[in-house]
C-alpha cells in the first residue's frame, strides 16, 4: 500500500468502505466506528512503518479497516464467526495487532508503557500511536495515561477520533469542551497543551491528504503529541450516518439500501439479549 501514489488513495478509501459494508451486511459486527476511521486507518499505515511502529486501537471497534489492510482481507468474512478471526485486535492473530483489546480507555496507557519500555531498551526510533474516541478519553484510565505521558519524553502520539458519539451520544463537561474547540469558542486554555502535549487540530478526518500531511509533520516531532481529528461515525453509509446508535453494531442488513434484514425479509429483528436483560433488571429494581 505504501507504494501507491497519493492520488490513488481516495479510490482505496472507497474500496475499503465498500468492502467493510458488504462483509458486515452479511456477517454482522461493529459497523459505524470502522467506517468513520477509514481515511485515518489508511493514512496511519501509509505514513508510519507498521508493524515496527505500533498502532494501539482503543476498544477495537474501529479496527476492521486495519485488519483488512494487514493481511486478513481474504479471511475477513470469518470475522466473529466460530473458528474465524476475532472482532477485536488480537496479538496472536497478527504482528500488526500490538495490544489485545475489547474494553475502552486502555490505549493511551498501553502505548505509553510500550514507549517507555523501548526507551529503557535503548530503542528511540519507534513510534507509538494510540487511537481513542471522544467518549472513551473521558474515562479515568485514559486520563491517568495522559497525566503520566505529559511528564515523559515518550515518542507517543495520541489521536482523538472525535465524532461526538460512543455507543450513545457523548455527554459531560469534556464533551462540551471539545464542542467549543470545534466551533472555535474556547473559553479556557487547551486542556491537552496544559498536560504538556504538543496539540494539533482539530482537522477534518475525512480529507486523507490533510490527515497524511499532519501525520507526516507530527512524525518528526519528539515527545508526547496529540492530534484532534473530527470524523463522522458511519461515514459512507447514509443510514449509519443518520442513525449512529442503531448502526453501531447491528444484525444483517442490505448493503445497498442499509435496510436491516431478517431471515423473513425487511422486518424488525427480535430484541437483543442485553436489552431484555436491562429491562428486566430495571423492572426488578
Amino acid at each position: 500500500m505504501r507504494q501507491l501514489n497519493k492520488d490513488d488513495l481516495p479510490l482505496l478509501v472507497r474500496e475499503l468502505r465498500e468492502f467493510i459494508i458488504n462483509i458486515v451486511a452479511t456477517k454482522e459486527g461493529h459497523l459505524g466506528a470502522s467506517l468513520g476511521v477509514v481515511e485515518l486507518t489508511i493514512a496511519l499505515h501509509y505514513v508510519f512503518n507498521t508493524p515496527e511502529d505500533l498502532l494501539i486501537w482503543d476498544v477495537g471497534h474501529q479496527a476492521y479497516g486495519h485488519k483488512i489492510l494487514t493481511g486478513r482481507k481474504d479471511i475477513f468474512h470469518t470475522n466473529r464467526q466460530f473458528g474465524g478471526i476475532s472482532g477485536f485486535p488480537k496479538r496472536n492473530e497478527s504482528e500488526y495487532d500490538t495490544f489485545g483489546v475489547g474494553h475502552s480507555s486502555t490505549s493511551i496507557s498501553a502505548a505509553l508503557g510500550m514507549a517507555i519500555a523501548s526507551k529503557l531498551k535503548g530503542d528511540f526510533k519507534k513510534h507509538y500511536i494510540a487511537i481513542i474516541g471522544d467518549a472513551f478519553i473521558a474515562s479515568g484510565m485514559a486520563f491517568e495515561g495522559l497525566n503520566h505521558a505529559g511528564v515523559t519524553d515518550a515518542n507517543l502520539l495520541v489521536i482523538l477520533n472525535d465524532n461526538a458519539i460512543g455507543i450513545d451520544p457523548s455527554v459531560g463537561a469534556l464533551k462540551q469542551y471539545l464542542t467549543n474547540v470545534k466551533i472555535g469558542a474556547q473559553k479556557q486554555d487547551n486542556i491537552f497543551e496544559a498536560l504538556n502535549f504538543n496539540y494539533s487540530g482539530p482537522i477534518y478526518g475525512h480529507d486523507i491528504y490533510k490527515v497524511i500531511s499532519e501525520l507526516e509533520r507530527l512524525k518528526s516531532i519528539k515527545g508526547p503529541k496529540f492530534l484532534h481529528l473530527i470524523t463522522t461515525k458511519g461515514k459512507g453509509l447514509k443510514q449509519a450516518e443518520d442513525n449512529q446508535v442503531k448502526y453501531h453494531a447491528l444484525g444483517k442488513f442490505d448493503a445497498k439500501t442499509g435496510e436491516i434484514l431478517s431471515k423473513s425479509g425487511f422486518i424488525q429483528q427480535p430484541p437483543k439479549y442485553q436489552d431484555v436483560f436491562g429491562y428486566t433488571i430495571v423492572e426488578l429494581a
